[in-house]
Order: structure tokens, then C-alpha cells, then sequence
């Protein structure tokens, strides 16, 4: 859906100057390339540049169509739907082809949770095990058998794992050999508790890297965790090209921004530059509390985190959003959880007063070929269950069965904090939503999960085509989580709730309003 608007505006910003779309086919390109690094390098053999070409193909397609006949010529549908089946085929064939075996990607996956770095470097020297041979006897002797009774001790490059049968719970357990490895071996090894696939618990130890770089590294050397100059110096840059787009969406027609003289002749009028703020400060306090809720409760947690940084472009949005980096492991599915919902909760708790204060000062129009999902111009609110709801709780009987809705700028931001809401809510890999069913249900349900949330929104995009390039994201997205240092230990009721809770506040967001719900609200 965000990409569709990327897209929808791009489209448009051509139809002013041609390089302002080929400006936007490069900071896609690299966002495309991060993304793809960030998500499936230690996942698959193939390399990153390819995967990244693939992807890439019809934004190059729309480039080349774009330079022949120029943007008023629009490019033929089958050409874009093509591309992108293609595309997403072929990309599909290649990870699958390179896709590295499971033990070999467990091991990995079970290294890079010692490291903030978020791919795998080829390790140069002789390979070595983790323990010498003479340790072993130390190592069995953490395992008491009343506790955790080991059967099998496999060694590998990068990690060292220990099969049995669990005896007792599965928290007073990690709890008691973590003791004893600290006790044997101090600091050297982390210590992960993981469910297999056949059901049963195993542990795996894997060097403590942050720890040996601390204790090899002078304190004056050591590398900064954040920058606060560097976050303070994107906040306001984000502030200002939000400000900008602000300013486009109240309807006051900004020259481009290669035109320095005349962009500040106009921005230097308060009154115009005024118009822009309500939007700005609504998207990017949204935004910004969700990720303050990630970082405040990693800070709960005592895990190592940056502050939010948020991303400025001066088009689209004015931001491509924030994020925060944590470079501490996680230690258990409870925290797991809690920073995980963190985000989506506190960035809604803004997102609905914002919203309702702004469909309030919104103006109804009539319903035109023009009505859509993603037009604030004439939205449809009964696309989305919430929105409609909303609406009529701010509209009252304004709102008819014929009406659309003219955004105010907060109520765009608003609607803006819904779609971001539900995108991260949607339980997939590595998105907050994935993260949450997996502290929930564990990463082997969490996997199965992931595939019927993507086919399901595959299946909606058949009839609704604004989940179209969100279905196709979701494909691109790998299923396997990141696991927590004690990843089998269960949540508690309250925290299996909320986790419910949130699927359904995702569900009455991208589902429409029901007919029968519509005619009774008489909307």
C-alpha cells in the first residue's frame, strides 16, 4: 500500500521534470539493495547484487519506458503486472537456489545473535572449536541430570550444541546452567536455549564476541553505541521535508527543489510554512513514539540500543520513517514480546486522537470514480473497519452511505500512522508482528503463521489491488526469526492477550466494513 502511494506520486512528480523520477528510481535502488542485505545474505549463497537486479527489473522497466516515450505516455498494465510476476518468480527460484542447508543456517543464525552485525562475514582463519577437548568434562558438568540431562555434544565452527532430554521447567533450568557456564567459563560463551524442529529443547553455545571486543578494546577506542548529533541532525532535516510535503497536501504548490531561489522566496512566507507543520508534527510524532516504545523497553531490558533515527526524503511522505538498531541479544521471549508490541501500541495510542481530532476538521465530499483507499482527496473510509468507525464517531451524521472524506493534514498523518501500524503488525518474519507470534507461539508455529498471513494477503489482493505490492513485500521477507537467548520458556496469559489483542486491531484495519455493520451505522 505505501509503495503504491510512493509510486502514484513519482508518476506524478514526472510529469514535472524527468529527473526527478529517475532521483527516485536511485534511492529506491539503494533502499532495495540495504533491504535485501539486511533481510536474506546469511540466509542464501546467491549473491546479493543479483537478487537486488531481480527485484529491480520493473523499477528499470518504468525507467526505460519512461526515457522512450516520456511520462506522459503511460506504460502498459500487462507490462508492469508482468514485470512483477516475473520478477517475484524469479527472485523466489534464485533464493530457494542458493538457500543454504538448516543446520548450516541455525549455526549461523545462532552466531550472528553474539554480534550487532547483520550479516555473516567468511571466517578467513583454520577452523577451530569453540572448547578444547579438555573442557568438555567442565561443559557436561554444567548439565546437572535432575535439570537437563545431555545425550550429545556436536561441535561447530561458531557454536557448540548440547542435546538431551529437558527434566524440569524450562526457566529454572536455563536459569541453572547459565549460572554454571558463567561459573566455568565467565564471559566466553552466550547461552541459547532453542526448540527443534522435532519438538525437543537444545542448547547451543556461541562465543561472546561483544564481550571479547570489549575487553580487547580500550575504553577511550570503543566504538559509540549512538549518536545523539547524528539523530538530532535527521529529526530535523525529517522535520523539514515533512514540512514541505505538508505543505503540498494543504494545497499550496511548492517549485522544485532544484529551484534553491524560488523554494526559499516561497518557504520564507510563515503563513505557507505554517500549513506544512500540522502534518509533519503529526506523522513524525507517530512515528517517532512507536519507535521510542522499542527503545524505552529495550532500556527496561538492559539491552544495548540506539536512539531513533528517522530517514528525511524530499518527496513521497518527507519520510521513509525511523528505526532503531539493538545490539544486545535478547534475552528471553518475554522481552521478546514486550519491545516488540511496544512500538505498535504506543504508536497507536498517538495515532487515534491525531486521527480523530483530524476526521473531525475533514470535509465530506460526494463519492466519485475518484474515491479510493489511498486517495485523501476522496477516501473511502469504509475500506478499513477502524476508519469508518472513526469517522462516524468524529462525522456523526455527516457522514452518509454516499459519502467520501476530503483529508485535513492530521487526519492524512493519522491515516498514515493506521497503515504503518498494520503493516508492522502483520505477523511476518522480522516485522513486529512476526516478532510477536513467535514469542508467543514459539518460531516453528510462528513460520507456519507467517505463510497463511502471506497467502491470505495474497488472496485479499485479488480483490482489494492495494494489497498487491504489500503481499509481494511479504514474499520477499524471510519467515525464520531471530531467536531469543531463552527461546522455549512460554509467555504468561496476560502477555498471550495483548498479542491477540493486536492481531485484531491489525484485522479491523485492512479488512473493509462489513455491509450489514455499514447499513446499521447508516454509512
Amino acid at each position: 500500500m505505501v509503495l503504491k502511494l510512493l509510486v502514484g506520486r513519482s508518476i506524478k512528480i514526472t510529469e514535472d521534470n524527468m529527473a526527478f523520477w529517475f532521483l527516485f528510481i536511485l534511492l529506491l535502488g539503494l533502499a532495495t539493495y540495504l533491504m535485501v542485505q539486511h533481510s536474506v545474505a546469511h540466509i542464501t549463497r546467491t549473491p546479493v547484487w543479483l537478487l537486488w537486479l531481480v527485484l529491480m527489473t520493473p523499477a528499470f522497466l518504468l525507467s526505460g519506458w519512461t526515457l522512450m516515450y516520456g511520462a506522459k505516455q503511460p506504460p502498459p498494465p500487462a507490462l508492469i503486472i508482468w514485470s512483477l510476476f516475473v520478477s517475484t518468480l524469479l527472485y523466489w527460484t534464485l533464493f530457494q537456489w542458493g538457500r543454504r542447508a538448516p543446520r548450516d543456517t541455525q549455526a549461523e543464525t545462532q552466531a550472528q545473535a553474539s554480534d550487532s552485525q547483520p550479516t555473516i562475514q567468511p571466517v578467513a582463519e583454520p577452523i577451530v572449536r569453540p572448547i578444547e577437548p579438555t573442557e568438555e568434562t567442565q561443559l557436561r558438568n554444567c548439565f546437572p541430570w535432575s535439570v537437563y540431562y545431555v545425550q550429545n555434544i556436536e561441535y561447530r565452527p561458531q557454536a557448540v550444541i548440547c542435546r538431551g532430554q529437558l527434566r524440569t521447567k524450562a526457566s529454572n533450568a536455563y536459569q541453572q546452567i547459565k549460572s554454571n557456564i558463567e561459573a566455568q567459563f565467565g564471559d566466553r560463551f552466550l547461552l541459547i536455549f532453542q526448540e527443534g524442529f522435532n519438538g525437543k529443547p537444545f542448547f547451543v553455545l556461541v562465543p561472546n564476541v561483544q564481550a571479547a571486543k570489549e575487553r580487547n578494546t580500550p575504553r577511550r577506542d570503543q566504538e559509540r553505541l549512538t549518536r545523539p548529533g547524528l539523530a538530532l541532525l535527521l529529526l530535523v532535516a525529517t522535520l523539514l521535508t515533512t514540512t514541505l510535503v505538508g505543505i503540498e497536501i494543504a494545497g499550496v504548490s511548492l517549485p522544485p527543489l532544484w529551484e534553491i531561489g524560488s523554494l526559499f522566496k516561497v518557504l520564507s512566507n510563515p503563513d505557507v510554512l505554517f500549513k506544512g507543520l500540522p502534518y509533519a508534527l503529526g506523522l513524525m510524532t507517530i512515528l517517532g513514539i512507536h519507535e521510542l516504545g522499542h527503545y524505552l523497553t529495550a532500556k527496561f531490558y538492559k539491552i544495548r540500543s540506539t536512539l531513533p533515527y528517522f530517514i528525511p526524503i524530499p518527496f513521497f511522505l518527507g519520510t521513509f520513517g525511523a528505526f532503531i538498531q539493538m545490539r544486545s541479544p535478547i534475552p528471553n521471549r518475554k522481552a521478546l514480546f514486550d519491545i516488540s508490541i511496544a512500538g505498535p501500541i504506543a504508536g497507536f495510542v498517538v495515532t487515534l486522537p491525531l486521527l480523530i481530532w483530524g476526521l473531525a476538521h475533514s470535509d465530506v465530499v460526494s463519492i466519485t470514480e475518484k474515491t479510493r483507499l489511498l486517495n485523501p482527496d476522496a477516501l473511502n473510509p469504509k475500506y478499513s473497519i477502524l476508519l469508518a468507525l472513526l469517522s462516524k464517531l468524529a462525522l456523526g451524521s455527516q457522514l452518509t452511505a454516499q459519502s467520501a472524506l476530503d483529508l485535513h493534514p492530521v487526519a492524512v498523518a493519522g491515516f498514515l500512522g493506521l497503515i504503518v501500524t498494520a503493516l508492522n503488525l502483520m505477523p511476518v518474519g522480522q516485522l513486529d508482528g512476526g516478532h510477536i507470534v513467535h514469542a508467543m507461539f514459539g518460531q516453528r508455529t510462528a513460520i507456519v503463521i507467517g505463510q497463511i498471513a502471506r497467502l491470505l494477503l495474497l488472496l485479499l489482493s485479488l480483490v482489494r489491488e492495494e494489497f498487491l505490492v504489500w503481499a509481494i513485500i511479504l514474499l520477499f521477507m524471510p519467515l525464520i526469526d531471530e531467536p531469543a537467548l531463552n527461546d522455549v520458556t512460554e509467555l504468561d496469559n496476560k502477555r498471550d492477550i495483548w498479542g491477540l489483542l493486536a492481531m485484531a486491531l491489525l484485522i479491523v484495519i485492512i479488512l473493509p466494513l462489513p455491509q450489514a455493520i455499514a447499513n446499521f451505522l447508516q454509512i
